[in-house]
């Protein structure tokens, strides 16, 4: 695609099935994907794993949402064991900046003892939202922000949250891969569906 990458622009190829990424973090072009096999968790089938309610139930860790979209973008792009490079570039990084200004893209944060420990982010429309990635300093910080959100998503009425891929991490939640053809049809249907997310209507 020529055409200059815009926030708008960007949320019309979401609404297509499509999401871009980078090579590498010096990768100064973006790529649009749409896998053959999509990933996806059913708010309805969510599964928390049991040594995670133990850790929920201790409340180990302060949770909030959209109070540090920067830095979870940060902390999402950055190294970390297992993962030396990332797709997040600059230009993902601004132009997501920029939607979440408009109040399209969102994070969940995970604190402990006042410092940031984990989080995720992603984007929204009608009832479906796209999650992007997450990072994790501290064990069971992330799976604690991916809880926050299932449950900030159901409360809100979205009916599909999109994962991209499958990994091993989301695969313990319930994360399943669906053809491309019924990711279309899920998709089209959620647009239409009216969600709320913190308490804002979905733009």
């Amino acid at each position: 695609m020529t055409e200059r990458i815009t926030p708008d622009l960007l949320l019309r190829a979401y609404a297509c099935g499509l999401f871009p990424m980078a090579r590498t973090r010096d990768d100064p072009q973006l790529h649009w994907i749409d896998p053959d096999q999509r990933g996806i968790l059913p708010l309805e089938t969510f599964h928390v794993p049991r040594s995670l309610q133990k850790t929920l139930r201790r409340g180990e860790f302060t949770m909030t949402v959209d109070q540090a979209f920067p830095a979870v973008m940060e902390g999402c792009a950055a190294p970390a064991p297992g993962r030396d490079e990332t797709w997040i570039n600059p230009q993902i990084t601004a132009l997501f900046t920029a939607l979440h200004r408009s109040g399209h893209a969102h994070s969940v944060e995970a604190w402990r003892d006042g410092q940031l420990v984990g989080g995720l982010y992603g984007l929204a429309l009608g009832g479906a939202f796209f999650g992007e990635s997450m990072f994790s300093r501290c064990t069971d910080a992330s799976k604690v922000a991916l809880c926050a959100l299932v449950e900030r998503l159901r409360d809100g009425g979205f009916v599909l949250l999109d994962t991209q891929f499958i990994t091993a991490h989301l695969a313990r939640f319930g994360a399943v891969e669906i053809p491309r053809a019924q990711y279309h049809a899920r998709l089209r249907a959620a647009l239409s569906v009216p969600a709320r997310w913190h308490g804002q209507t979905v733009p």
